[in-house]
């Protein structure tokens, strides 16, 4: 390994979030799709939804329409249950995910299926490229029990969601066209991670409980970390201890013309979209 790939990547920037309210009331604090952090191409919105009050989440997400991206559901507590109008349906429950790929079109809900107790989790949505937009739509529900866990040392544990690890270990979430390594990382106290990322990649980190440090900047949770240009990710636990999902994919580098629920790559495509969405051909 060269000098080079050993480098590790700065935190570029580092951000707070902002308080956010979708579906029919779902309280939550947005880290990606905010006026200052609009996209890191090609991850478009990244929410973080934690509650024990049930007048954050029971609302939920009644029937919307999505077209041309995909959104990534990973519940670390509670259980939301999922379906749509082409007769798919499924359940998530605490470290369960869903990847869904919304493609050329469908309309669905995601409802708490609880009335008490805590909700937490993210969503992520993933851009798709022009040439991938009119994929069918696509389900891949995959509980806890489905999603490896590489021990490190010090007692560290990494739940490969998608990708592959430098140690070989394969998430079992595939996107339809992005290139994405999506990690959820657990560090004791004082322990530190790494692990090799391209240097063409957008990455983030997305700190959910404790603090780390990265380099020379330190971070708490809430908080959502851009990395800035090298080839590994080095991490380093605070006292204690840290929990954070770590993302990485390659950008597309397309336009990006998107309004609500649809994301595509023209203003022309986009209104077909909300036409094709209004005449029911979804």
């Amino acid at each position: 390994m060269t000098a080079d790939q050993r480098t590790p990547r700065p935190v570029a920037a580092l951000h707070r979030g902002m308080p956010a309210s979708d579906g029919a009331g779902v309280t939550m604090t947005r880290f990606i799709g905010t006026a200052s952090l609009s996209m890191l191409d090609p991850f478009l919105m990244l929410d973080h939804f934690h509650s024990d009050r049930p007048d954050d989440y029971m609302a939920g997400f009644p029937d919307h329409p999505h077209r041309g991206f995909e959104t990534v559901t990973i519940m670390l507590a509670g259980r939301m249950r999922h379906q749509d109008n082409k007769g798919n349906a499924g359940l998530i429950g605490p470290g369960g995910v869903q990847w869904m790929t919304a493609g050329s079109g469908l309309i669905h809900s995601e409802m708490p299926e609880q009335e008490d107790g805590l909700m937490s989790g993210f969503q992520l949505w993933v851009n798709l490229p022009a040439a991938a937009k009119a994929t069918p739509p696509r389900y891949q529900d995959l509980p806890a029990g489905a999603i490896p866990v590489e021990p490190r040392p010090g007692g560290a544990a990494v739940r490969v969601i998608a990708g592959t690890t430098a140690r070989g270990t394969v998430g079992p979430a595939e996107s339809a066209a992005a290139t994405p390594l999506l990690l959820d990382v657990s560090l004791p106290a004082g322990q530190s991670f790494a692990e090799p990322v391209p240097t063409d990649r957008t990455a983030f980190l997305a700190l959910y409980d404790g603090g780390l440090s990265v380099g020379d900047t330190e971070a708490a949770a809430p908080s959502l970390a851009v990395l800035g240009d090298g080839a590994t990710v080095a991490v380093a636990a605070g006292p204690a201890g840290c929990r954070f999902l770590m993302a990485a994919s390659a950008p597309i580098a397309e336009p990006v013309a998107r309004y609500g629920p649809f994301v595509m790559t023209t203003g022309e495509e986009l209104a077909q979209a909300f036409e094709d969405y209004r005449a029911g051909r979804f």
